[in-house]
């Protein structure tokens, strides 16, 4: 098609990947968002093969192998520290064809802002609607400012504004049955092996560290709480209640952790949307799909929402509505199975059938890692660069 001008709002992962694949496909690109200052959700994220695959095709790759985390085994422990499975990841990585890279968020998206150029995005832009005739689309903002192009990406985050103008309707949120408290802390070998990612498992939580760049482990805890749950304290006490008795290397963890910069998190999802475009307009990352973390999905299906969004309009000229139906094609069924998959993952990692539960340790106590391994492939070979 000719050169298109493409209104995202939205600057988190989606958004800037977008931003950036659309640039070098040669469209005039314009990305606002609603905060004053870009400040990540979350500590850290883990970026399977699928997603690293498209930054790499959009020349990021020694980028984001500088900041990601080099993990080349996964472990499995009970909460005393017996170990259940241990293996390596290379099978893995020889039969997807590319490592995964747990990243700090704040590393990634700096990494993109420096890629598309911090000073292009403009900040404190709350959009609070969109409309659109059949030739164009436009946002509107808080303060009466408005953004015209030829279609406007909706990559605005979990609580997105722009889904409702989709679907016609506003989307109700999902509560996943737990409580997730994130963060990052200086990598020690008395906390886990500094290439592993450990995972520790028992009374239906979770106690988990994976390296990321910086000689840093990205951590987090799952604990399975009633919706609106107040905090016993601050992260290290309620952690330190919820964790008595567990190994000592988790003890370690919640001693060392700061506080201030814990992050506490009502885990939710919504339901698989019956569409991701209306006309000129279409959802991208959370927007469109947002789901638990229990896959490590959730920015990777952003990133392949990106390269997709953009090859479709480069590979049609029947106008943007129909480029945008095909990406809808493309994507709507890919992000409904990785929805309900995470979400029968969280059930059975948080005790929703307590029977299956313990059937998943006592399963894990047999595991070599090829079954675990074969699942993770699977979902990553079913993204559009393979």
């Amino acid at each position: 098609m000719d050169k298109l001008k493409v209104i995202i709002v939205g600057a988190g992962m989606g958004g800037l990947t977008t931003a950036i694949a659309m640039r070098q496909a040669g469209y005039d690109v314009e990305i606002y968002d609603r905060v004053r200052q870009l400040r990540p959700a979350g500590a850290g994220i883990s970026l399977w093969s699928n997603g690293v695959k498209v930054l790499n095709r959009l020349g990021l790759g020694a980028e984001i192998a500088q900041i990601g985390g080099t993990m080349q085994r996964m472990s499995y422990l009970s909460k005393t520290g017996e170990t259940l499975t241990d293996f390596s990841l290379q099978p893995l990585i020889d039969r997807v064809g590319q490592r995964p890279y747990p990243v700090s968020r704040t590393d990634l998206q700096q990494m993109l802002l420096t890629a598309f150029g911090a000073k292009n995005v403009q900040l404190n832009s709350q959009c609070i609607a969109v409309e659109q005739t059949e030739e164009s689309a436009t946002a509107i903002f808080a303060d009466g400012r408005r953004a015209t192009g030829d279609m406007v990406v909706g990559a605005d985050g979990t609580h997105s504004i722009i889904r409702t103008t989709v679907l016609g309707q506003p989307t109700i949120r999902r509560y996943a049955g737990y409580v997730n408290w994130n963060g990052l802390v200086e990598a020690n070998q008395s906390l886990a092996p500094k290439q592993s990612w450990v995972i520790y498992v028992g009374d239906h939580q979770r106690a988990s560290m994976m390296p990321v760049g910086g000689d840093r482990f990205y951590f987090f805890f799952d604990v399975p709480l009633p919706k609106g749950s107040e905090p016993k304290g601050d992260a290290q006490e309620e952690l330190s209640c919820y964790f008595k008795g567990w190994a000592e290397p988790v003890q370690r963890l919640i001693q060392q952790l700061k506080p201030t910069q814990t992050n506490r998190v009502e885990i939710h999802d919504i339901e698989p949307l019956p569409t991701l475009v209306r006309g000129r307009v279409a959802l991208l990352g959370d927007a469109g799909h947002s789901t638990a973390p229990d896959l490590g999905q959730g920015g990777c299906q952003a990133i392949e929402d990106a390269w997709v969004l953009t090859n479709v309009l480069l590979t049609t000229n029947l106008g943007v509505a129909d480029a945008l139906k095909r990406y809808e094609t493309a994507r709507r069924d890919r992000t409904a199975e990785i929805i309900l998959k995470a979400r029968k993952r969280a059930d059975m990692i948080h005790g929703k059938m307590p029977e299956a539960t313990q059937q998943w340790y006592a399963d894990l106590a047999q595991e070599d890692g090829t079954a675990i391994l074969s699942a993770i492939a699977k979902i990553i070979l079913k993204g559009p660069l393979n």
